[in-house]
């Protein structure tokens, strides 16, 4: 019972911080939305990047550093105390999600490689100029420009979209492809994806996954529109060209992990008029500020250096194990 026990209230331990941080943070961000309008695309998408795997790794810290050194330590292995029915319940609710979490990923991981396979297979290598990843052309009736992988990146484009962009255009969407690269965008979504995995019964985190997906993309349009307004208008007649390429009510199917320009989900529409605004503006060359740079570290090293002097002190992990001992009563 002691290790049922223990597994039981990490589980739900897990789910129920997790859940109550996503929906505070889902809900601060709907208090931010507006007054974030007049930050950067590539501010936005940072902070909203960290509200959203903020919730699962502040559970995973305060189980690890506060729960379970309580609970080993305090809780007699003779315990008979017993796995009540709420208790049970969310902690079943919890493997569930985790589980289910982890299902997903093996399967994408499997639904991934088997398509970037099938790609590999017809793929034609090509040199692109301004392009220091491994590109390749591909006959593809979706007009795909994607940069897939996180680790070992791969550009693929259509060969209707070759044969359709100007150098102009094509370079544009280079530089637009490579703002993703440089602000590790594949990656960043891969964890997105299983934070909101791990929550599935917890819609309040859809919301950040959707504003992140949008700022992502005007991100990587500001990085591209930084290198003049040249640039800016080419990305903007780029987007309209391979927009008019897409079949209607279609979406293509992408590997994990993978951006696409052009995809009518991320609103073309939107996305050419900023960058029309983009274009008449001034490049912001200007450095970032100290504390723009430093606040988010500061936050994550305060709040380790918090919980490292919570679990030295011996009073925090007692005040945890009443806490754990009175949610046991609650959940019986």
């Amino acid at each position: 019972m002691y290790e049922l026990l223990g597994i039981s209230l990490v589980l739900a331990a897990l789910l129920s911080i997790n859940a109550l941080a996503s929906l505070l943070a889902a809900s601060l961000w709907r208090l931010l939305a507006r007054p974030a309008l007049r930050w950067s695309a590539r501010t936005r998408a940072r902070i909203i990047f960290a509200m959203r795997i903020g919730p699962p790794s502040v559970a995973l810290l305060a189980i690890a550093a506060l729960l379970i050194p309580a609970y080993l330590l305090n809780e007699p292995y003779s315990t008979t105390e017993v796995v009540g029915g709420k208790l049970g319940m969310l902690a079943l609710v919890s493997a569930l999600g985790v589980s289910l979490a982890m299902w997903r990923g093996l399967k994408s991981w499997l639904a991934t490689r088997a398509l970037l396979g099938q790609w590999l297979d017809g793929a034609e290598p090509i040199r692109i100029s301004e392009v220091s990843i491994p590109a390749f052309r591909i006959e593809h009736p979706f007009p795909v420009i994607a940069v897939v992988g996180s680790f070992r990146p791969r550009l693929f484009v259509a060969g209707r979209v070759l044969e359709s962009l100007s150098d102009e255009e094509m370079l544009a969407a280079i530089a637009h492809e490579s703002g993703h690269l440089a602000a590790r965008d594949n990656l960043k979504r891969i964890f997105i994806r299983a934070c909101r995995d791990m929550l599935t019964i917890v819609p309040c985190g859809r919301s950040l996954d959707r504003a992140w997906a949008e700022n992502a993309e005007a991100a990587a349009d500001e990085s591209a529109a930084r290198q003049g307004s040249a640039v800016a208008l080419n990305l903007a007649s780029a987007l309209i060209v391979i927009a008019r390429m897409i079949p209607a009510g279609s979406r293509p199917t992408m590997p994990v992990g993978a951006f696409l320009l052009g995809n009518e989900a991320e609103g073309v529409k939107g996305r050419v008029r900023r960058l029309l605004v983009l274009a008449g503006a001034a490049p912001d060359n200007r450095p970032r500020s100290a504390l723009r740079v430093w606040a988010p570290r500061l936050v994550v090293l305060t709040s380790m250096l918090l919980l490292a002097l919570a679990l030295i002190h011996s009073s925090a992990l007692t005040e945890m194990h009443a806490a754990i001992e009175q949610a046991v009563r609650i959940l019986s």
